[in-house]
């Protein structure tokens, strides 16, 4: 005896269900799709599908080309620097001076962002890691285990870097000064944290 005809159903695609097909055999039998694994597969499908961003660059060439250069640029703004010609104090005075550091600060602010895409690995094939740090590859592991941590960290980046923006819109170069100090320690936590976890001291 023929199966009676299945009623088709028009799915949204925030619309889960649990499937349950009647069967012929042995008496007929149930199967079950868990709305856990429903979601979670229908969440990967569309991510895969409607992402328009592309992750090209490690973290460690984003860090050597955008978040490094950036980072310094608001550091080396302010400085003491003793040669032997005298003592020259460095800090932005002009309009142009300060817009430059405000660049930089814009490109670290918006950096962290890049830093925490889904499948970014922590250097490219091959890579050896520096002295005191982890392999790569042990790195990308403990970044997956620990998701929530990284992103808090460039959370503190940022935030951080928004004092430091805050105090280049107000000319304050005092106030430059303890943000990049703030800066400074908001990414040596994240290098300890993942990059070299088990130095006895930070670098």
């Amino acid at each position: 005896m023929a199966a009676a005809p299945r009623p088709r159903l028009r799915l949204s695609r925030t619309t889960v269900v649990i499937l349950l097909v009647c069967g012929a055999v042995a008496g007929g039998g149930r199967w079950y799709v868990s709305r856990a694994e429903s979601a979670q597969v229908a969440s990967a499908r569309e991510a895969k599908a409607g992402s328009p961003f592309k992750v090209f660059a490690t973290i460690q060439e984003l860090m050597d080309s955008t978040v490094d250069p950036a980072a310094d640029g608001v550091w080396d703004s302010v400085a003491v620097i003793s040669t032997e010609a005298g003592v020259e104090k460095r800090e932005p005075r002009t309009p142009e001076e300060w817009q430059e550091v405000r660049r930089h600060a814009l490109t670290l602010l918006e950096a962290m962002n890049l830093v925490v895409m889904e499948g970014r690995h922590a250097a490219p094939p091959g890579a050896q890691p520096k002295l005191g740090e982890l392999d790569p590859k042990q790195i990308d592991v403990l970044i997956r285990a620990n998701k929530p941590s990284f992103a808090a960290f460039a959370d503190d980046v940022r935030a951080t870097t928004l004092e430091a923006l805050a105090a280049i819109d107000k000319r304050d170069v005092k106030a430059l000064v303890v943000a990049g100090g703030k800066i400074d320690q908001a990414c040596e936590g994240c290098h300890v944290t993942f990059w070299y976890p088990e130095s006895a001291a930070p670098r």
